[in-house]
């Protein structure tokens, strides 16, 4: 079964049940359907085909979840483009993926039309809410196409990439991760077989989490779709109406990252009921035990900690959630392989490490994606006999409980959002009489870790923090941005003369001992 099939499916089995609910307005299963046909039918009137990548530049709005299901309707590739790019990021982005169609909205229309010209596949611009001579109405187009099934297309659903997103690596700019059908219809139903999820209860998922990340895809539409049950969509994480929006909708769950459940600990909350959240998922970084235990005592439910990756499509590994006689949770990991994957830990070589021993993740299962679009370096070094190399270290207990320890990419996560310290430090060489530029992570109560870049300038040149950040916001995501910038004479390196980090990484630790020496 695609995920077309599976559309029609749930509209069949479940049509006038609101899947969608988006502020004031609701959409059923059925209209769902047609209005994801409706999509397919005005993609292939533009001339889109199997195998081609629409990209989709657009913030949290129901016509993103339209274009998440709609365009695999074709055969073709969904390409979620992030939000916070500036233009550079976006320009590499749609231009790798060899995109046809560009799907936007006005307040990206300067950038797009800043790379448009330098973009040679991309053949439309599709605008929400507006048209001009740059671009297509979305609106106009979707008016006039059918509503009926789109043409028929073979899909091979284990071979055939329903999307392809960008995620962050070690080296240079994102790769490109293929995931097929498979991969998205089954790492949605083994998350919910994992969590043990009733179809009969009337279960509603909140997503507050951004739609370009797999984590709202998956978790947040594809998990419900599956399920039968209904997505409850925000424009995004709101700290002041999420409560709010909580007891006026009656979610049952959400899925966060550390960050946000820290935050929602201090909003107040007082006089609304909400009583209908069970559990909520938490990912992407580390979740403190004392911010998990103080979430469960005052909002009564459940946390549950996961894994996962893009390259896993989205979750590996999570804890079980707890039921009234019996509760297996280890708090502080990552709980055990999902339902049909498996995940080990192997050192260097590739050979099983024992229990409690740390070396690196490595996952096998249907969630593994196809591979990184024309990258047969990447794909040789991370897929080695249908196994994923993660690159995070961490050691699995004599119950099958994962943990982390570290990561072997040199890797940061602010919050939640993956920073590689290459592109920031490309972009710090650019800027005029920079020598050297060493990025690392550096500790950050409120995002876990964040961005501190050190650099070396050339003589006779000189450099403000201010206009080193200036340059870096014009060039990057602002989460990508250093939080810090620290000048030196020099950095320090091996006998080859590559910058080491690891004697930055030591230095900034020592610093936070000496802040908080009880620690």
């Amino acid at each position: 079964m695609t995920i077309g099939e599976l559309v029609e499916k749930q509209a069949q089995q479940y049509s006038d049940k609101i899947f969608l609910y988006w502020q004031d307005e609701t959409v059923t299963y059925t209209q769902l359907n047609a209005l994801t046909n409706k999509v397919a039918n005005m993609l292939h009137s533009l001339g889109i085909r199997k195998g081609d990548v629409v990209s989709v530049l657009l913030p949290n709005m129901p016509e993103y979840v339209y274009l998440y299901l709609g365009i695999p309707k074709l055969g073709a590739i969904v390409g979620p483009v992030n939000a916070l790019f500036k233009a550079r990021e976006i320009q590499f982005v749609v231009g790798h993926s060899e995109a046809k169609v560009l799907v936007t909205i006005p307040r990206f229309m300067d950038i797009v039309s800043t790379i448009q010209k330098d973009l040679p596949c991309l053949e439309h611009v599709i605008v929400i809410d507006e048209s001009s001579q740059e671009a297509l109405s979305y609106h106009d187009l979707m008016e006039k196409a059918a509503a009926t099934t789109p043409p028929t297309v073979s899909i091979d659903e284990k071979e055939d990439p329903a999307a392809i997103l960008y995620t962050s690596g070690t080296t240079g700019f994102p790769k490109g991760v293929l995931q097929t059908h498979f991969n998205i219809k089954r790492n949605a139903q083994m998350i919910i077989d994992h969590l043990g999820v009733d179809a009969n209860e009337d279960h509603r998922f909140m997503l507050i989490l951004p739609l370009f990340h797999v984590n709202a895809q998956i978790v947040t539409v594809m998990s419900p779709l599956t399920l039968g049950a209904s997505t409850i969509l925000t424009p995004g994480f709101s700290a002041k109406t999420h409560w709010e929006t909580v007891a006026k909708y009656r979610a049952t769950t959400f899925s966060a990252v550390p960050t946000i459940l820290s935050i929602l600990l201090r909003m107040p909350h007082e006089g609304l009921d909400l009583s209908s959240i069970k559990w909520i998922i938490c990912g992407a970084a580390p979740l403190p035990i004392e911010i998990m235990k103080a979430f469960e005592s005052t909002f009564h439910c459940s946390v549950v900690e996961g894994y996962g990756l893009t390259e896993g499509t989205c979750a590996s590994s999570c804890n079980p959630l707890p039921t009234e006689t019996e509760d297996r949770r280890k708090v502080g990991s990552i709980g055990v392989a999902l339902p049909d994957t498996k995940m080990k830990i192997v050192d260097d070589s590739g050979n099983d490490v024992p229990a409690k021993g740390t070396g690196e993740i490595i996952c096998k299962g249907d969630n593994v994606m196809k591979g990184y679009f024309k990258n047969p370096e990447a794909n040789a070094e991370t897929l080695k006999d249908g196994w994923l190399y993660t690159g995070d270290l961490g050691y699995v207990d004599n119950d099958g409980f994962f943990y982390i320890v570290g990561r072997k990419k040199d890797l940061i996560i602010r919050g939640g959002e993956n920073i590689y310290p290459r592109e920031v430090e490309e972009v710090l060489y650019a800027y005029p009489g920079v020598t050297e530029a060493a990025v690392i992570g550096v500790f950050d109560e409120i995002y876990g870790e964040v961005p501190k870049a050190f650099i070396v300038m050339k003589e006779a040149y000189e450099a403000s923090e201010d206009q080193i950040l200036q340059h870096c916001l014009e060039n990057l995501a602002d989460f990508k941005v250093p939080q810090y910038v620290e000048f030196r004479s020099e950095l320090p390196k091996n006998p080859t003369g590559k910058i080491m980090k690891t004697p930055l990484r030591e230095e900034e630790a020592e610093k936070l001992q000496e802040t908080n020496p009880s620690d």
